[in-house]
């Protein structure tokens, strides 16, 4: 039986590259894309999650959510466009009145409960909110798979802070002690994962809507990451939390204790792992701590070539 999923997202070109894979794999049955603001503000989310189901045209729709109207003092436009999908000039399209992302959550959590794993790829606004809006689902929550955080890795939004948590660093810390179980993947490990340009030639051929899409938004992201930061190829980093899904086996994950700074001047969003040996915290996440990069690299042609088999 295909594993229950929400996958929340703040579209963003790897947002969309790790929910086209989430929407191919027969192991995941995606049962909502849920806006948050993030890499784009909230509205162009609500935006995005519609562009996506409407250009990939999976064989079932998932239900989208609305993202809350919250405002942060960063964004992720520069790395990718200020769609968040590469400028690619998308048709318009006409939105419905989506469910609030936090209400949707809570609603088809508490529809198979023990069953649903939650996979956060943005802030985690929506999903702190779901858990004020009901306490009780995080025991109802079969599994939280979260990107963010850093660990020993320099931070994308200030020197020590990952870009998910310095968004909203209160919510991030409300998650993490939630008492929920939690898979927390940090720039440690989801930096490893770059597509490059021969990466982007070996998309299958002939094109499904698939293929098609991830042309049109990944080449922004690629120069982008190569003005910005000198590097030749895109992190996929929200592709990783796919990959924990469908390929657990591929992720080094131990359990430790992390917390995260709310109000630091130069400390905001820093999540702080207690890894001492003689620590008495009790461990709150497994922290992924390393990937097979080449065992989710297969995992992403396969899948793509899925899509042209069907069609997709």
């Amino acid at each position: 039986m295909a594993q229950k999923v929400i996958l929340i997202v703040d579209p963003g070109i790897d947002t969309a590259f790790a929910v086209a894979l989430a929407l191919l794999d027969p192991k995941l049955d995606v049962l909502a894309l849920c806006a948050t603001a993030g890499n784009v503000p909230a509205m162009q989310s609500t935006m995005n999650v519609h562009t996506l189901i409407a250009q990939l045209d999976p064989p079932r729709w998932p239900r989208l959510g609305g993202a809350p109207m919250v405002t942060y003092d960063v964004d992720g436009t520069r790395l990718h466009g200020n769609d968040g999908l590469g400028n690619a000039d998308f048709p318009a399209i006409s939105l419905h009145a989506p469910t609030a992302s936090d209400r949707l959550v809570t609603e088809l959590v508490r529809q198979s409960p023990h069953e649903v794993t939650v996979v956060c790829m943005g802030p985690l606004t929506v999903l702190a909110a779901a858990l004020g809006r009901d306490p009780s689902i995080n025991k109802m929550i079969d599994r939280v798979v979260c990107v963010g955080g850093a660990w020993r890795e320099p931070g994308n939004s200030s020197a020590l802070a990952e870009f998910h948590f310095y968004c909203d660093p209160t919510s991030a810390r409300k998650v993490l002690q939630s008492g929920a179980n939690i898979t927390l993947i940090p720039l440690d490990v989801t930096r490893k994962l770059v597509f490059s340009p021969s990466d982007l030639l070996e998309l299958p051929v002939p094109e499904s809507n698939t293929s098609q899409f991830l042309r049109k938004i990944v080449p922004f992201g690629i120069r982008a990451s190569s003005n910005l930061y000198g590097i030749e190829g895109f992190h996929m980093k929200d592709v990783m939390a796919i990959a924990a899904l469908s390929l657990p086996q591929a992720l080094t994950v131990h359990p430790y204790h992390v917390d995260v700074e709310t109000q630091g001047e130069l400390t905001r969003g820093v999540s702080v792992v207690d890894a001492r040996p003689n620590s008495k915290s009790k461990p709150n996440v497994d922290l992924a701590t390393d990937v097979d990069v080449l065992a989710v690299r297969d995992y992403i042609f396969e899948t793509l070539r899925r899509a042209e088999d069907a069609d997709i």
